[in-house]
């Protein structure tokens, strides 16, 4: 008899980022603080993989 195959659970999307392993902030320039714009930066939550980790 040959051993059963088991599946390794799958990776769940990273929420703040939506899977896609960036996101934006809003950028502000001058005294007001004004928003100028919006900056693409790496996700810190899943460090840009996009995935996180699944529960062991």
């Amino acid at each position: 008899m040959s051993a059963s195959k088991t599946t390794q659970p799958r990776p769940k999307q990273c929420p703040p980022c939506k899977g896609t392993g960036e996101v934006s902030r809003p950028v502000r320039v001058g005294r007001k603080q004004r928003v100028a714009g919006q900056q693409t930066g790496l996700c810190l939550n899943c460090m840009g993989a996009g995935e996180i980790p699944a529960d062991d």
